[in-house]
């Protein structure tokens, strides 16, 4: 018989443990502070605490490159690869920023995460029956609030690490309402905790903050071909860096 490993007993009684812990304290008390009114700024500090905690006592080593070309408060829209449920932490404690999520409906129905999902500001999608224009004008709210947002164009986590295809949807959101749109690439997440396993194991994260993309020109009507041929470059900058890492880890063979 096959004892499961360390890491898993660790997983099951010491991480989910702690991890549950600081999402009800620190969910309670964002939820609260949501009923005083206010832009969700002192919540998103707590979602930051409970990024932070989570790393540290899974034990993930966060290494970012690329800062330095964003200027603090700006108003941006992050796109990023999608490995693991570890990114979520990673991005929030990683980026200087009020960020909130473009995520699934279904997020909101989980305790405490989603009640703070739903109270803070952060944009939960029927992705089944999409509206366009109502995203939009959350969107544009948003923007007027100086609140950057984080979306995972992929639409699910990758299970071998490589970029899966993006949605353009989104895309055609970002240049309507005329946000500047950075791409990121995360490495790493994904050895940490995999789509599907339970068990998660300490580990080194990289986090490349690309080049941003400014989409606003009011001199034009953006349409959908508009919308893809941004998604692909942005494809095409995040897989490369993704890729790159990957190579340089071992985890995929060279050509």
């Amino acid at each position: 018989m096959n004892l499961p490993s360390f890491h898993w007993w660790r997983t099951v009684f010491f991480l989910i443990p702690a991890i549950a812990i600081y999402t009800i304290v620190l969910g309670t008390v964002s939820i609260a502070s949501s009923l005083f009114g206010g832009r969700g700024y002192f919540a998103h500090r707590c979602a930051r605490a409970w990024s932070w905690l989570i790393l540290v006592t899974t034990g993930v080593r966060v290494h970012v490159t690329g800062l330095d070309q964003l200027v603090l408060g700006t108003t941006y829209v992050f796109v990023s690869n999608h490995q693991s449920i570890y990114d979520i932490p990673v991005l929030f404690w990683s980026l200087p920023y009020q960020v909130r999520i473009i995520a699934k409906q279904s997020l909101g129905s989980f305790p405490f995460l989603g009640w703070h999902l739903r109270r803070t500001g952060h944009l939960l999608v029927n992705r089944r029956n999409p509206n366009r224009s109502l995203i939009l004008g959350r969107w544009r709210e948003l923007v007027k609030l100086g609140l950057s947002l984080i979306i995972f164009p992929e639409g699910t986590r990758s299970r071998d690490g490589r970029v899966g295809p993006f949605k353009a949807g989104s895309f055609l959101l970002a240049i309507e309402a005329g946000l500047i749109v950075v791409p990121l690439s995360v490495v790493g997440t994904r050895f940490v905790m995999s789509k599907g396993q339970l068990t998660t194991s300490p580990g080194s994260v990289t986090l490349t903050v690309h080049r941003p993309i400014d989409t606003a020109d009011g001199s034009w009507v953006p349409t959908v071909d508009d919308a893809k041929r941004l998604s692909a470059d942005v494809h095409r900058v995040i897989a490369g860096r993704v890729e790159a890492g990957e190579r340089t880890a071992g985890t995929w063979p060279s050509d």
